[in-house]
């Protein structure tokens, strides 16, 4: 019997051995066909070359006359897309001077930025990050000349994917046109061509679920309000902040529109979302047959059906196939045939109800024919966030089944955290199935300085160079944008490198390109915070848990009553090669904030930031990136004082309570004023954008209460109950922690101090009692915030660093 198992088990070998290979040709040629047809859609080459002048335009409007852009085809570039930078030949002194070449518009984008990155010194991030810096590029007439031949730049692999399902409520919720042309123009000029267009799909559910005789009404409580209408999408909540006016589905799908048409100008093939079975109430009465569960609860207090537990509509029915249909249809009706890529995540944080393979095969199969019968070339791209987040339920068998319940070739997984936890290397390269390695990196959009830059140099070739590897692209899947610059503009250029990043190497170049100048002490600063902040190597994924921003909702003096030890050590390793290791003392059961570099190494890297200011005085990049250091070191030191605060409420030293407590709050407060300080970090913006778009008071009221709420509270509450995604979008900005955060600190120590007077336990219900109220009444509130800076950046930060650390 044993002999025969072996036997049996030797036989799989071999057919694994050769039909690997086999699937991997298969997939091969699928993806050469979507590649080819999706080339025949795109936009005229003149349509394509106006579209990255007009690039050029708005970013370097002094130098349009300087640079003739060219489409070519994939045979110039050996089958490949490329961008080819070579000098312009001419015989007088006027007219262009450089020549870019490019398969399609955001390949010549790709081919500009890379020609004033490498050749100019300059500078391109969002203009929440410093924006841009050109000052180091010479006057029309005196650009820099490529060596003979030029240089050549080939995408390893296809694709270079941008976004996440939720940076739609994070980041892009309260977007007009003119910020979102500035985004697309961010996404050509970093090579970014198969971009998520999720904007407006409301609009066309409103259509859809009019032709299943759902009403407008019947989606009151169906669509999610303004910033949360990713998690009523994915059939996480429904109703929570809404109802959505008519005027806002009509904007948003108008906005769409315009999106859609820029991203195919510039030759990017947009991809659109797709049925994953979320349904309205309504729907179970005009179809009483039909197989309609309700989901489980997420993240709720109280379990409230109003927004509680969606109904999901089981793919095997045939209802399913149906309005799957019926959605891609309709958005081709309004966009056009603009691609063959559609975006579905049915089991997103949401499993399917028995693990039996053959059952998860049916879903899947049912899921890709709805979105195929609308267009029959689909391809299904999935984010293959299930694989991590619900591991103990995608075991090899089920997850091999959903991979492999589409036509060879027929679906893209998104290997969504492969910057922290590869799944490519323990699924056998998602069997068979094409893939794209992307960055997480973020999440909430919170702000943190935190990246793993070895990781992203490295990781990306050695996933393409692998054995029988099915890697197809690269990607940015953030929760949330703006910030951490350095992150982004190394990923995006990992869309055009065959080899390795080195990064010290590397890192040179981008100070000096960041400010435009070369500055001995801020490059030495640099080299600490690339060994420090941004080689996050302990495995932990990045959310931003300082006390500041996510006060422990905790009872101190329950852990001490326990009879546990009051302090426990938790050991973060360093990269390898620092034998040092980090040992941060904290309360037991007390909430941790990530730490996974030694403090006062990066005290050091700011005080190096701060001697070379004198040098950078005007650069908003400088500026920027100043206010972001001192941030992060001011409020890493705050969870010290934080600790210091609560290991005396445990020894019972009121004095030393009242003197921690202090200075916890007095940090508060020197962070507000110095986030005050650039227009970058001010809450009074993002209250503006969406007020901006209202167009009654109705809206107005509703706008504001959304944006206030998803930074704060997020999600529900009941009276004695906070809600358990509160601070999940936590900010560092101006506003928000003097008027927010600091109230609620405030009280909370307060409590704890009014307990040690009266020798009572510490009443954590009653203190949720106080500041629930006080959360409520300000995410309800109007009063008006800054949008401007105020105060001097560098002065502030000198002050604060002196006050501190001296």
């Amino acid at each position: 019997m044993l002999k025969l198992k072996l036997l049996l088990f030797q036989l799989l070998i071999l057919i694994l051995t050769f039909s690997f290979p086999l699937a991997l040709c298969n997939h091969h040629e699928a993806i050469q066909s979507l590649l080819h047809r999706l080339d025949s859609k795109r936009a005229l080459p003149s349509v394509q070359e106006s579209a990255a002048k007009g690039v050029l335009k708005r970013l370097l409007p002094t130098h349009f006359s300087s640079f003739e852009f060219i489409i070519v085809s994939k045979d110039a570039c050996g089958g490949d897309s490329c961008f080819i930078i070579n000098n312009y030949n001419k015989s007088s002194q006027k007219g262009p001077e450089i020549i870019i070449r490019g398969t399609t518009g955001v390949e010549i984008a790709s081919g500009l930025h890379w020609y004033l990155k490498y050749w100019c010194g300059a500078h391109v991030s969002w203009d929440k990050t410093g924006g841009i810096q050109t000052t180091s590029i010479p006057k029309p007439g005196s650009l820099p000349l490529l060596k003979d031949g030029g240089v050549k730049i080939k995408r390893p692999v296809p694709w270079n994917y941008y976004q996440n399902v939720v940076t739609s409520s994070y980041s892009f919720v309260w977007w007009d046109w003119e910020r979102w042309e500035k985004e697309v123009d961010w996404m050509a000029l970093q090579g970014v061509n198969l971009p998520l267009a999720f904007t407006g799909q409301e609009a066309i559910w409103q259509k859809v679920f009019k032709d299943f005789n759902i009403s407008s009404e019947d989606l009151n409580s169906f669509f999610g309000g303004p910033a949360f209408l990713a998690w009523a999408r994915m059939g996480n909540l429904h109703g929570w902040g809404g109802p959505l006016s008519q005027n806002w589905l009509d904007q948003q799908l108008v906005l769409q529109k315009q999106i859609i048409s820029r991203m195919l100008e510039l030759g990017m093939t947009p991809v659109l979302p797709s049925f994953s079975g979320n349904v309205p109430a309504a729907l179970t009465k005009i179809f009483p047959s039909a197989k309609i569960t309700r989901l489980g609860d997420w993240n709720t207090v109280d379990a409230d059906p109003r927004w509680c537990c969606t109904y999901l509509l089981d793919p095997s029915d045939p209802l399913f196939v149906e309005i799957g249909e019926a959605f891609i249809r309709k958005q081709i009706k309004e966009y056009g045939d603009v691609t063959d890529i559609y975006n579905c995540d049915t089991f997103n944080e949401n499993s399917p109800p028995t693990s039996d393979p053959a059952y998860i095969s049916t879903l899947g199969a049912a899921v890709y024919q709805g979105i195929s019968k609308g267009d029959k070339d689909a391809v299904w791209l999935m984010q293959g966030w299930l694989f991590y987040s619900d591991s103990s339920f995608w075991k090899p068998p089920q997850m091999k089944a959903l991979l492999q319940s589409v036509p060879s070739g027929k679906m893209i997984v998104l290997d969504l955290f492969a910057d922290v936890k590869p799944i490519w290397k323990t699924s056998f390269q998602f069997y068979g199935t094409p893939y794209i390695w992307c960055m997480l990196h973020n999440f909430g959009g919170n702000i943190e300085m935190y990246g793993v830059l070895d990781a992203i140099a490295s990781g990306p070739v050695d996933a393409r160079v692998s054995e029988n590897s099915t890697m197809v692209g690269v990607g940015m899947c953030m929760e949330g944008i703006e910030h951490n610059p350095i992150v982004y503009e190394l990923m995006s250029e990992m869309a055009f490198r065959d080899e390795k990043v080195k990064i010290n190497e590397w890192l040179k170049s981008y100070s000096h390109r960041r400010y435009g100048k070369a500055i001995h002490e801020v490059d030495a600063a640099w080299e600490i915070l690339y060994h420090t902040i941004y080689n996050s190597t302990d495995g932990i994924a990045d959310h931003n848990h300082d006390y500041i921003v996510m006060l422990p909702d905790w009872d101190p003096s329950a852990a001490v009553k326990s009879g546990m030890s009051n302090h426990q050590k938790k050991i973060y390793f360093l990269p390898p090669g620092n034998r040092r290791y980090l040992f941060q003392q904290t309360p037991a059961g007390m909430p941790q904030a990530h730490l996974w570099y030694p403090p006062e190494d990066v005290i050091k890297a700011l005080q190096l930031f701060l001697a070379g200011g004198k040098n950078l005085k005007g650069s908003l990049t400088y500026r920027y990136d100043l206010v972001d250091l001192t941030r992060q070191v001011l409020s890493k030191f705050a969870n010290q004082v934080y600790i210091k605060a609560i290991t005396s409420f445990q020894k019972k030293n009121i004095d030393a309570l009242q003197l921690n407590s202090h200075m916890f709050l007095e940090l508060i407060k020197d962070i507000d004023l110095l986030l005050a300080s650039d227009d970058n970090f001010l809450l009074g913006t993002w209250l503006q954008s969406a007020k901006k778009l209202a167009v009654n008071p109705s809206e107005l009221k509703q706008y504001e209460w959304n944006a206030r709420t998803q930074v704060t509270m997020w999600f529900d509450t009941n009276e004695t109950t906070q809600s358990k995604l509160h601070d999940y979008a936590n900010k560092f900005w101006s506003g928000i922690l003097e008027n927010y955060y600091l109230p609620r600190a405030s009280t909370y120590f307060s409590h704890l101090s009014e307990s040690l007077k009266q020798n009572e336990k510490f009443n954590l219900t009653e203190w949720r009692k106080e500041w629930i109220p006080m959360s409520n009444k300000w995410q309800e509130g109007s009063e008006l915030y800054p949008v401007k800076a105020k105060g001097d950046a560098l002065t502030i930060s000198q002050a604060l660093y002196k006050k501190y650390f001296s």
